[in-house]
């Protein structure tokens, strides 16, 4: 078998005003070098659609319901591997025989064609196994009734967003979450797949802002000090020749 290579990936991970949050350091494979058949099966990996997402912003908004999020760390590691893959020494790693030896993939590692598709499939069964059902119109939307009580929990790759009637449900299904996967809680959702959140309770009214965004894509393309103005032309207005 021929090893699979690596490299080490940097980055530098912002807040939704563009400040500096931390610095990760991540190793990741070079799955472009994988044969289909002996290095990968399959890769297929659903998200939740932005649809479901807004759907379920405005259930919190109407039924006023707590809004909480969750973000699971290194997130492709928890998959596991059905095949046997070698990958070959990380750079700067000291091994007795660097030219000789290689490491042999216990778990699933970022670059890997698999790695998502696992890492799906290993949070499908956990969530299952605690009772929540899959939303039949989107495979990353769940549900769970106690009773009166509910709960909904969108999964998009590590963001996890939990909406809840029910302050106990929450907490048990945070608490089941944490036991079976090392996360990290967020709180209250105030920011999340690049989209701000602005909610005010007390009128019932929740927003969605995409401005870092917007600002990030200005900037590319070097428009962000042009002049700006309003355009009074309502979606899908059709007009005539005169």
């Amino acid at each position: 078998m021929k090893p699979i290579g690596c490299k080490w990936f940097f980055k530098t991970k912002r807040d939704s005003k563009g400040n500096v949050e931390r610095y990760k350091a991540r190793l990741v494979a070079k799955g472009f070098t994988q044969k289909e058949g002996i290095d990968f099966k399959e890769i297929f990996s659903p998200v939740s659609s932005k649809d479901s997402f807004r759907t379920i912003m405005a259930l919190v908004a109407h039924y006023d319901l707590e809004l909480h999020q969750m973000d699971v760390k290194t997130t492709f590691l928890n998959g596991d591997i059905d095949e046997t893959i070698y990958m070959v020494q990380p750079e700067n790693f000291v091994s007795r025989d660097p030219k000789n030896m290689v490491c042999k993939l216990k778990q699933s590692i970022y670059g890997l064609k698999q790695a998502s598709h696992q890492w799906y499939h290993k949070f499908h069964q956990v969530i299952l196994s605690f009772g929540f059902e899959m939303n039949l119109v989107d495979d990353c939307v769940y549900h769970k009734f106690k009773g009166s009580k509910f709960i909904f929990l969108i999964l998009y790759v590590d963001d996890i967003l939990l909406a809840t009637n029910d302050i106990s449900i929450l907490h048990e299904t945070k608490k089941f979450l944490s036991k079976n996967l090392e996360m990290k809680d967020l709180g209250d959702t105030s920011f999340v797949l690049g989209i701000q959140i602005h909610r005010d309770r007390s009128r019932g009214i929740l927003g969605l802002s995409q401005r870092s965004y917007i600002d990030k894509i200005l900037k590319i393309f070097s428009m962000h000090e042009c002049k700006f103005g309003d355009t009074p032309v309502a979606k899908g207005d059709k007009f005539s020749l005169n």
